[in-house]
């Protein structure tokens, strides 16, 4: 009979199993624990059982790069809370990801098909970049097959598929005006396939790390909004966590580049700044071992978790015409995507009058 309420934190502790053997201590696997559970918004009771969840037999998982800058493999082998080598590829079977494995050539391409054909139904697939469906796929192909056709085998065959990156969220910079590949996002490609989308340039880590970590916990995928983004992560609009929100709330702009105001950290949404209508949590968890992120380093947000964001939040540095919305509980479902849907008395609300006037009256 226990008399005491349990620490959850020293069950998780107690189910560290096999890892602890690898190297990982028990604070820093405590730690990354708490962590996940913070981030995907579930209560300190949950510690335990994604700590039991991690210690089980290890999925297995391929990772396909298509159309892509590689900038979404090289985010996730900088992870640090904890490391890749630490976590992600001691509890999941790596078994095919073209930058990190030993296997080359035929050895490759077989270590992926012995996944598809033995592990059908029952493998994850990461998908980076975006594929190219124009005059038949030509514009990437790998090993001598098109990224469509691999594409539809690999993640038609999958338990599920995680779109990370903007590419393979919704064909990012590929598909931008005018398109010359038809350049399309995972979801395009394979229509009946299970696919989550992480979309930003690049994505975080740590969403990426939280996806698995929540599937091998519960044996499902985040819930997502309409456009396949778990909510955890893209529930909430840059503009709402973002540290410069009081400045904007009291009509505190930087006008330019290097200004007084840019020194003293005020709003950057009058240089362009796309936090009011991107939905992403930047903010929160940040890049660089959560030392930094765009907006804090002095910079605006481009928008790139957004749909299309290359041609509809360009010019980068001209301002939006309107804030869309103005509540923190405000979701990319109840928003939409672009300025149409936008509350037209965003501004007037936060008393910004001095921000709609002309740079050069200042």
């Amino acid at each position: 009979m226990k008399l005491f309420p349990v620490d959850p934190l020293q069950e998780a502790a107690e189910s560290m199993g096999a890892l602890g053997d690898k190297g990982l201590s028990r604070r820093d696997f405590m730690k990354f624990c708490t962590g996940m559970a913070a981030l995907l918004a579930l209560p300190a009771s949950f510690i335990p059982k994604i700590a039991e969840a991690l210690g089980g037999k290890k999925p297995y998982l391929v990772w396909l790069e298509f159309q892509d800058c590689c900038g979404n493999t090289e985010a996730l082998l900088r992870a640090s809370k904890p490391t890749v080598g630490d976590i992600v590829l001691d509890i999941l079977s790596v078994d095919y990801h073209e930058t990190i494995m030993a296997p080359a050539g035929k050895q490759a391409e077989k270590s992926l098909m012995d996944v598809v054909n033995n592990q059908k139904g029952k493998y994850l697939v990461v998908v980076e970049g975006s594929i190219p469906m124009k005059d038949g796929g030509v514009y990437c192909c790998i090993g001598g097959r098109s990224a469509v056709d691999i594409a539809r085998e690999v993640c038609g065959n999958a338990l599920a598929t995680i779109a990370v990156g903007t590419c393979a969220a919704y064909g990012g910079i590929p598909a931008a005006l005018p398109n010359p590949t038809g350049a399309v996002s995972v979801k395009e490609a394979v229509p009946g396939a299970t696919v989550i989308n992480l979309p930003g340039c690049p994505v975080n880590a740590e969403n990426i790390t939280a996806c698995i970590v929540h599937y091998l916990t519960f044996g499902s995928l985040p819930n997502t909004d309409k456009l396949g983004r778990p909510y955890f992560a893209y529930g909430k609009r840059i503009h709402d966590n973002c540290e410069r929100r009081a400045h904007f709330d009291a009509g505190q702009f930087v006008r330019q580049w290097g200004d007084e105001g840019h020194r003293q950290g005020w709003c950057l949404y009058e240089m362009g700044c796309k936090g009011p209508e991107t939905f992403k949590n930047c903010p929160t968890i940040k890049y660089n071992e959560g030392t930094s992120w765009p907006v804090q380093a002095g910079h605006g947000c481009i928008g790139c978790a957004e749909p299309n964001f290359w041609d509809t939040m360009t010019p980068f540095y001209r301002r939006l015409p309107k804030v869309p919305g103005v509540s923190i509980e405000s979701t990319a479902d109840k928003v939409g995507a672009g300025l149409a849907a936008a509350t037209a008395a965003g501004l007037v609300i936060h008393g910004i009058g001095r921000a709609i006037s002309p740079k050069k009256e200042e």
